[in-house]
């Protein structure tokens, strides 16, 4: 009897848990119930890291794009990620899988366009964490000189945040969540204190909404803003990376995605205008271009005091360390999903024993970072206390290398959604659900037009660097790597094909075609 039967499929939902997690004596399976809906959302938010987002990317928005209406591009890009996450919502629903993005896209579009999705997923995020290590070595030895007179060569916190990060990898997923809240939580509320002091004490031109004047959107700078700008938004689709380790995964899942969506959006914009009332619309260009992120210093200085803003300094350090660890959980889990899917050797595929943390994924990112960190520290012909190798080499570019993979990656799904629905025959009656999709595919599709266009301001090389193809193509031949490598597995090993983006329901089919095949078959 085929394992699609309805006799297979009547025996399939009488095997647990329990008995997924220990088929054949291994530990295949996340831990269940372990994240709820505060949990996970704090996990997903803390990977935008909004201090690094306010300090660091509103500046440069401001200061070398000349985009003062940036606060109102928030609201637009918050009105895109929620038309898509109607879409990418209702498949969590539906598929309950640490694989995320690729499982939805091999659900859609098929097993192939899964595993090209796969590798570009665990490169795109293994990019973006390894980029924060850059910045976050920077800042903690500008710390160390500042206010203990140390000098410290910016790889050295760098290396040292990346082992407290595998060792937290190792942990209990709801013991990480408490870190990634505590970090989050503290983070955000010195930003609103700081836009409250804004408000309260504007600027030369006082309180205008100016910067939400659709007439503050226009110039050159336009496309290369909305590809820092979505990169802010990274994390909220993370949340169905979690569903396999939460309770009610198809109603918190769904849920944590639109609050993050919605608070990301609205946090972000209310924090650029208090920047453009602080310094005043018509100043606010000159002022960041000047001092680019020692703005949001200044100006807390100036209204706040030395020590918060000493205090400033180091939660900014903090909340890129929440950032890196949100960030290597995602990465984790999605080598937990393709290891046990069969994309990676099998050895992904297993749990600690103890935390049911995915450990073969936790130590490849980590093993991952270090080696990136130690190639650029050999590299780095800078003289001490310059940026240019942790932050313009490191940080722009594998995180721009990352946030094009991300952007990709949601476009794909989004019409994997509508493939989805409509090869179940459901699309009638999710016929609004598919509109706000396409929408919103083609709308990302745009943004990663205007980044592959405009690498070369995203990473500050000229018009003339390799680097401006280089970098866009390492997602580019990941991409064509994982399908070409989908492609071969459909012919040699057509089991290990259909599997993919299955999760556990592939075990789960084990259990059942087993339970079924006459006696002695078994040797």
């Amino acid at each position: 009897m085929s394992p699609g039967s309805s006799s297979t499929r009547a025996t399939r939902t009488a095997v647990t848990d329990s008995e997924i997690s220990t088929y054949k004596g291994l530990e295949r399976a996340l831990r269940a119930d372990r994240l709820g809906t505060a949990g996970l959302l704090l996990s997903v938010l803390a990977a935008s890291a909004p201090l690094m987002v306010v300090a660091g990317v509103m500046p440069t928005v401001f200061g070398v794009m000349g985009i003062v209406g940036q606060p109102l591009l928030y609201v637009v890009l918050g009105v895109v990620l929620m038309l898509f996450s109607v879409g990418y919502a209702e498949m969590s629903r539906h598929v309950h899988n640490a694989g995320a993005f690729y499982a939805y896209i091999a659900r859609g579009l098929g097993s192939t366009a899964g595993a090209g999705a796969s590798f570009v997923a665990l490169v795109a995020y293994s990019a973006m964490q390894v980029g924060i290590y850059g910045i976050l070595g920077f800042e903690i030895s500008g710390l160390f000189s500042t206010y203990l007179e140390i000098s410290v060569a910016w790889w050295v916190p760098a290396l040292a945040a990346a082992a407290l990060v595998a060792a937290l990898g190792w942990l209990k997923i709801d013991l990480n969540a408490k870190v990634l809240g505590i970090l989050l939580i503290v983070e955000c509320a010195l930003v609103v204190i700081f836009d409250v002091a804004a408000i309260a004490e504007p600027g030369p031109e006082g309180v205008t909404l100016g910067a939400f004047n659709p007439e503050t959107l226009t110039g050159a700078g336009l496309g290369t803003a909305l590809c820092f700008c979505i990169a802010a938004f990274v994390g909220f689709e993370q949340s169905p990376v979690y569903a396999e380790e939460t309770s009610r995964p198809h109603v918190v899942v769904s849920r944590v995605m639109f609050l993050a969506v919605a608070y990301a959006a609205l946090f972000l914009a209310l924090s650029a205008w208090a920047l453009t009332v602080a310094t005043g619309p018509g100043a606010i260009t000159g002022q960041s271009a000047e001092q680019g992120p020692g703005l949001l210093f200044s100006l807390t200085e100036a209204r706040l005091g030395s020590t918060f803003t000493d205090v400033l300094h180091v939660l900014f350090v903090t909340g890129m360390f929440a950032a890196l660890l949100s960030f290597h959980n995602v990465v984790a889990r999605y080598a937990f999903a393709m290891g046990r899917e069969g994309l990676l050797p099998a050895g992904f595929g297993r749990t600690n024993k103890s935390s049911g943390a995915p450990a073969t994924g936790s130590v490849l990112q980590s093993a991952v970072s270090v080696l990136v960190i130690a190639a650029f520290a050999i590299t780095d012909d800078m003289p001490a206390g310059d940026p240019t190798t942790p932050v313009l080499r490191l940080f722009a570019w594998m995180g721009n290398v990352g946030a094009l993979g991300v952007i990709l990656l949601m476009a794909a799904a989004s019409f994997a959604v509508i493939a989805f629905f409509v090869r179940r025959g459901a699309a009638g009656a999710q016929t609004w659900r598919l509109v706000a999709s396409a929408l919103a595919g083609l709308a990302l599709i745009a943004i990663a037009v205007y980044t592959v266009k405009d690498f070369d301001l995203l990473i500050g090389a000229g018009p003339g660097s390799a680097l401006n193809w280089i970098l866009p193509a390492v997602i580019g031949v990941t991409l064509v790597g994982g399908l070409v490598y989908g492609a071969v597995l459909k012919s040699t090993r057509p089991e290990v094909h259909a599997r993919i983006g299955l999760g556990n329901e592939a075990f789960q089919l084990d259990r059942a075609a087993e339970s079924e095949e006459p006696a002695g078959t078994h040797g």
